[in-house]
């Protein structure tokens, strides 16, 4: 590796899902350098290598451009195998990517509630937009888009209550499961520590009103923050013998209680569109009309998100593609939890992609 060039990661502090993946490469020793998305770098290297305005993403040594989070890391992961970051063992590695689903398409919700709801959050966030791209008018135009999100999302008046509730709820079984790990499987980051980080760091942590939200009431959880950002280069273990720490099942419980519903709302949206899809139809568009969501008994609109279908074949496909002693003992580790509910679901409409874009794969 030496007097190889550095990865390329063109992210941003206050990215959701930047904050994903910059802690993978402090971990496992991965030379990169971090490159802000400015109006130039999206115009001369973002869209010409994705056609996509999304961060972040990266550019290895030999200028092959990785998209998508869930990607980026599957490929770091391939490069750099060790220390792994996805437990090698059947219980572990499946509920680290059924918290990666969590994280990534219900994490949102919360994420986007105390960013754009609260205008001290929105003042904050407009700064930062325009301190990190230098353009003030350009960054205002993209706050106004991720604003203009929020209805499509499920968050307004129906929904934010719950939202808040299901919020303190995670901050609550976080906090009991970080006083005693380090991470939320054993002593090394994982998949799901990651994934969890997007959503707690770049917006609960560095956003105004939910930054005092977790320093007051959840400074374990901060801890964590800090530790996931700065971490110890390839230390730590996963817990022994593909046990799950009895102090992570209120989380569990917690995801397989709010989320694990919601996910399936949209999955089941999705798959009845599919069905009706003209034959002839290779990509499906970015949302698929809306359907009825619930959470904690409230009822409201949200798009339908073909994305939330091909992140939910990742848990999955990791559960399928298991053994049946495996998937038994899988299936004995997650009783009760409701998570149960996503593995068993079986999709009529598989998806994949290709050029950074979904496409139908049956």
């Amino acid at each position: 590796m030496a007097g190889a060039p550095p990865y390329r990661f063109y992210a941003a502090e206050i990215s959701y899902f930047s904050g994903k993946v910059r802690p993978v490469f402090r971990y496992k020793g991965i030379p990169y350098e971090e490159i802000l998305p400015t109006p130039q770098a999206y115009r001369d290297v973002i869209l010409p290598r994705t056609g996509l305005a999304f961060i972040p993403i990266v550019v290895t040594p030999e200028d092959r451009t990785l998209q998508d989070t869930s990607e980026i890391l599957d490929e770091l992961e391939r490069r750099f195998p060790d220390p792994p970051v996805y437990p090698p063992t059947p219980v572990q590695r499946v509920v680290a990517y059924l918290l990666e689903v969590y994280a990534d398409e219900f994490g949102v919700l919360p994420a986007m509630h105390y960013r754009w709801s609260f205008p001290e959050s929105e003042a904050k966030a407009r700064a930062d937009f325009a301190a990190a791209n230098g353009d003030a008018e350009a960054a205002g135009r993209f706050a106004d888009r991720m604003k203009g999100v929020l209805p499509f999302l499920g968050v307004g008046p129906a929904s934010t209550a719950a939202i808040e509730a299901h919020t303190r709820d995670l901050l609550d079984a976080l906090s009991s499961h970080l006083t005693s790990h380090d991470f939320l499987l054993g002593s090394r980051m994982s998949l799901a520590d990651l994934a969890l980080l997007g959503p707690l760091y770049a917006h609960l942590y560095l956003d105004a009103v939910p930054g005092r939200l977790l320093r007051e009431t959840a400074p374990v959880v901060c801890a964590w923050i800090e530790r996931m950002n700065h971490p110890v280069p390839k230390s730590g273990a996963f817990v022994a013998a593909d046990a799950l720490p009895a102090t992570l099942r209120p989380l569990l419980e917690l995801v397989g209680r709010d989320a694990v519903p919601l996910l399936l709302d949209n999955v089941r949206a999705f798959e009845a569109w599919a069905d009706t899809r003209p034959a002839e139809m290779v990509e499906p568009p970015r949302a698929v009309g809306s359907h009825e969501a619930g959470l904690r008994g409230a009822r409201f609109p949200r798009m339908t998100s073909p994305y939330t279908s091909w992140m939910v074949q990742r848990p999955y496909d990791a559960y399928a593609a298991l053994g049946a002693e495996a998937r038994a003992t899988v299936d004995r580790a997650l009783a009760g939890t409701g998570l149960e509910a996503l593995l068993a679901f079986r999709p009529r409409h598989r998806l994949a992609k290709r050029d950074f874009k979904l496409i139908f794969a049956s």
